[in-house]
């Protein structure tokens, strides 16, 4: 009963976001066809069991992943996308693209890794002197390279492994990310509206891809199952050590042979010889 609740509240928000208006049906991509409950006024209407089905599904996925110690990735380069994701994403603390993506993200992350140790080596001037013992014309030039940096890398200064899995806002704008994503085989998620392709990512949520309020209510609940996620990684890690500190106080057992060798007695020499002896002929033979 408490899942059925459930669903039906997301429904009602989902609906009252307007997630279901999709594009003017003259710029519609038929591998939208199944995700199409109808054509009213120029416009397609989405089928809101599909977009339920796509997000549930979505849900257990990140749920998963984040709970297997790995990160999500959100990207949301669109006016509409910005704002939601840098507040819901972020206290997750999870990771975000909100302004552009730089070509090789992902292809090329030890170089994005550089260019982010050198924000917090001009970042560390900043603190340190504001800059001070540079001229004017190079803290100029030092300040816009800092704000560059940042205003491109902000979001995923955190991450320091590929995502586990990424989240898109508009495949049509996101082709970038997603090619990158599919090159590495890191599995991707998106909110598709009609004039999208479902067939590039693994898992689409069919739905209005630019209401600022359809996007708040998907990313709500898929930063939701993030947490759901990270609790269970934690629960996880807190066994995991457990189980190390018990296996670490537990005396060591030693082997049946090696009980046998320092139990049996120091044979004489003349054993040894014979013993020796008999060896060498059996070895031979």
């Amino acid at each position: 009963m408490a899942d059925t609740a459930t669903e039906n509240t997301l429904v009602k928000d989902l609906i009252e976001a307007g997630i279901h208006f999709g594009q003017r049906s003259s710029a519609w991509n038929p591998k939208m066809n199944r995700y199409i409950y109808d054509r009213r006024n120029g416009i397609h209407i989405i089928d809101i069991k599909e977009t339920v089905k796509g997000l549930l599904l979505s849900k257990r996925f990140l749920a998963k992943v984040v709970a297997d110690g790995k990160d999500i990735c959100f990207v949301g380069t669109k006016r509409q996308a910005k704002d939601i994701l840098e507040e819901r994403v972020k206290d997750v603390g999870m990771h975000c693209v909100t302004e552009r993506w730089l070509g090789g993200m992902l292809t090329n992350f030890r170089t994005i890794r550089t260019r982010l140790k050198r924000l917090e080596e001009l970042e560390a001037i900043e603190q340190e002197d504001n800059f001070a013992s540079y001229s004017k014309k190079m803290e100029s030039q030092l300040r816009r390279e800092m704000s560059k940096i940042s205003r491109n890398l902000d979001g995923v200064r955190a991450m320091d492994k590929l995502p586990g899995a990424l989240m898109i806002i508009d495949v049509k704008r996101e082709m970038t990310a997603i090619r990158e994503a599919r090159k590495l085989g890191i599995p991707t998620i998106a909110l598709i509206d009609t004039d999208g392709a479902p067939d590039v990512v693994d898992i689409p949520i069919p739905g209005n891809d630019d209401s600022m309020r359809s996007i708040d209510v998907v990313v709500r609940e898929l930063c939701k199952s993030i947490a759901e996620g990270k609790q269970g990684r934690s629960l996880s890690e807190a066994a995991n050590k457990d189980g190390e500190g018990e296996a670490a106080a537990a005396p060591r057992r030693r082997s049946k042979r090696a009980q046998y060798a320092a139990d049996a007695p120091t044979p004489a020499p003349e054993a040894e010889a014979e013993g020796g002896s008999t060896a060498t002929a059996t070895t031979e033979g």
